[in-house]
This record gives C-alpha cells, sequence and structure tokens, in this order.
C-alpha cells in the first residue's frame, strides 16, 4: 500500500500574534448608575482610540438593574467585561477586585457618575508610560477655579478640603487631592498590599498609597470636576466616619483595623448614652435606671454599627431584629467578662485604672470578635 505523506499544517498563531497586548484596564465601580454607564463606555471608546484597553465594571447588586446593561454591553463589545458583585457592597472593594481581575499593567480608575473627565485619560496614560512614574492622580484643586469645584455643594466642597488635609497628615507623599477617585496607577501597586487594604469605604487611593512598603512616585494632573447629571452621591455620614477610621488605622500602622476603630468609637458612644440614661432615671431606683441604662446602651451601639460600622452587611426588617437579640445576648457576656476580668486584676494589682482597663480591654475584644461573626 502506497503511504501518503501528509505535509505538516502552519502552526496556528499565537494569541498575541492575533491581537496587541492588553496595556489598560479601566476599572468602572457603579452601583445605580444604569442611566450614566453607557454614555461613560462611549466616551471611553472615543478618547482611548489607538490604545489597547478594557473596561471592567464592577457593580454592586445594583437595584436599578446597572449590572444587566453592562453584561448587555459586554455581549456585544469584548473590550467590556461585567463583575456582579452579590452581597458585597463598597466602592474600595469594588476597585480591588476589578484591578485583580485584569490582566493589563496599568489600571485606571473611573467614576460612573460623569463627574471625572475623561479626556484626561491619554494624558495620564502618556505620564505612567514612564518609567519613573508610579500613580498618575487627577486632581480637583490644580484647575485654574480649583476654589470653586463646580461639582460640590459648600458642604461637601468643604468636607472634601478638610478631607484631603487630613489624608496629608497620614501620608508620605505630598499631593493636593489624596482622596481622589479618579487616577491611573501600576497593577502591581495594588496586588503587593491587596491583603492590607479595606474593602469598604470611597477614599481608596488614600488607603493603596498609605499601604505602600515605600513612597511611591506620584504625578497629579488638573481637571475640572463636573456637576452631577444622574442618580445621587454615595456619599453619607457613614463614609466620613469610615474615612477618619481608615486614618487612624494608617496612624497606628495598620495595627488597627478601621472597622475595629469605628467600633470602639460606637461602645464610646454607648458609654455616655449609657450615663445619660442612668442619671436620668436615678428617680425609678438605680437597679431598674441601671438595666435601663444598659438596654438603650445596647440598643444605641447595635443600631448605630449596623448603620456605619457594618454597612456594607447592614440588616433589615426581621434580620435586623433578630441581630439585635443575638447583640444583646453576646454584649451582655462581654459585659459579665469585663467585670470578671477587671474584678480579678483589682485583687491582684490594687490600682483602679488599671483594672478597669482590662476589663473594657477584654470586654470589648469579645464584644467585637463575637458580634462581627454572630450577628453580621
Amino acid at each position: 500500500m502506497q503511504q501518503v505523506q501528509v505535509e505538516p499544517s502552519a502552526s496556528p498563531r499565537s494569541a498575541a500574534e492575533l491581537s496587541p497586548a492588553l496595556e489598560l484596564s479601566v476599572v468602572v465601580p457603579t452601583f445605580n448608575e444604569v442611566e450614566n454607564l453607557s454614555v461613560l463606555l462611549e466616551r471611553l471608546d472615543a478618547v482611548l482610540a489607538g490604545v489597547c484597553w478594557e473596561a471592567v465594571v464592577v457593580d454592586d447588586d445594583s437595584p436599578d438593574g446597572t449590572w444587566r446593561l453592562a453584561r448587555d454591553i459586554a455581549a456585544q463589545d469584548s473590550r467590556v467585561r461585567c463583575l456582579r458583585r452579590v452581597g458585597r457592597r463598597g466602592l474600595a472593594g469594588a476597585v480591588v477586585e476589578g484591578a485583580l481581575a485584569s490582566s493589563a499593567p496599568l489600571i485606571a480608575v473611573i467614576d460612573a457618575d460623569l463627574q471625572h473627565d475623561e479626556r484626561l485619560l491619554p494624558e495620564m496614560l502618556a505620564v505612567l508610560r514612564r518609567p519613573n512614574v508610579d500613580v498618575v492622580v487627577g486632581s480637583r484643586y490644580l484647575a485654574p477655579d480649583a476654589g470653586v469645584v463646580a461639582g460640590l455643594s459648600p458642604t461637601r466642597r468643604w468636607g472634601s478640603r478638610f478631607a484631603n488635609w487630613l489624608g496629608r497628615r497620614a501620608l508620605s507623599v505630598e499631593l493636593s487631592d489624596p482622596v481622589s477617585g479618579f487616577f491611573m496607577l501600576r497593577r502591581e501597586m495594588i496586588e503587593q498590599v491587596a491583603p492590607k487594604l479595606s474593602a469598604t469605604g470611597f477614599k481608596v487611593l488614600f488607603d493603596i498609597l498609605s499601604s505602600q512598603p515605600k513612597p511611591p512616585r506620584c504625578v497629579e494632573l488638573p481637571y475640572e470636576f463636573r456637576p452631577r447629571q444622574h442618580g445621587e452621591s454615595k456619599l453619607d455620614q457613614g463614609v466620613v466616619l469610615h474615612y477618619l477610621s481608615l486614618i487612624g488605622s494608617k496612624l497606628s500602622r495598620d495595627l488597627l483595623s478601621p472597622r475595629v476603630i469605628m467600633f470602639t468609637a460606637v461602645g464610646a458612644s454607648g458609654v455616655g448614652v449609657h450615663l445619660a440614661v442612668l442619671r436620668a432615671a436615678l428617680q425609678f431606683g438605680f437597679t431598674n435606671a441601671q438595666l435601663a441604662a444598659a438596654l438603650t446602651a445596647m440598643t444605641s451601639n447595635y443600631l448605630i454599627n449596623n448603620t456605619v460600622t457594618y454597612r456594607e452587611r447592614r440588616k433589615r426588617g426581621w434580620a435586623m431584629l433578630g441581630g439585635y437579640v443575638r447583640f444583646c445576648l453576646l454584649c451582655s457576656v462581654g459585659l459579665a467578662a469585663n467585670v470578671a476580668v477587671a474584678s480579678f486584676v483589682q485583687s491582684h494589682v490594687g490600682i483602679w485604672w488599671v483594672s478597669g482597663l482590662a476589663g473594657a480591654a477584654v470586654g470589648a475584644g469579645w464584644n467585637f470578635v463575637t458580634t462581627s461573626f454572630a450577628v453580621w
């Protein structure tokens, strides 16, 4: 039988030959931005012409269906991807997850509310391509009319400047806008500190910069912060309190986490509530007044922690009631531990304030650990 010799076929081209290497990943954290997302992606397509880029839309399960729109767009445009987060909430966590899900060496972060000027992205990219730059920050305070910042209300304008002032106190680099939400950096900067970063809150740039083992090389570029066209701001008192706790955490060199600081601050406020109620209710007898004060303080602590400390896991409806019962039971055990430890230390040391602090530390530690797992 005559053998037929088959000529080897040409080897298939590698993926690198078929398409250019991805250079830039634009991470877009979203929550209820269905009216803005399409506009933003169209603008990115226009300003990033000639760049091999992708957009990673990280949506926190928006009730308005932003994730559904992002998924539909992604089905038509391979440069767009959608990460839908269920049971998790927070801009910082969304940015970190989006960055880690990309294979691009450079990461840009931009809000979907259209307040950031996407036309700055090509200039940011050109600067970051330099070997001596690690981070490029879009600053609201370097523009000619930086004293106005048109996209902010007077209250938010004052709050933003105060947040920047605090941020500069805790950073080893000098920036005019260290809490900017519009920036570009090398992905490795997030990868090497990802375990240290807070998954909650809004000030992710400050967290990334302050967590670096050595001061990063930063460049700021001016842009005009636009007024919001659709939707509403996600900034509230909880965000402000989380930022303050994040600064405290960085000043402690990450010895204390932001959540521990917030939980402790809420507990301290509960002491004030307890004393106020106790004083007002003394006319009904000390025992009754003490019981009323303890229950009021526990209730106050639970409601504030549920709203602020654990805002991304906030309980509602019947789950909130069940969580309240568990919180009170566990904190009662913490109170008993507080008294027992304080009494033990007092009998051996004899210094009242040392005994009191020891008991308070044990009680607070018990309350934080147990309620974190059993309630939230």
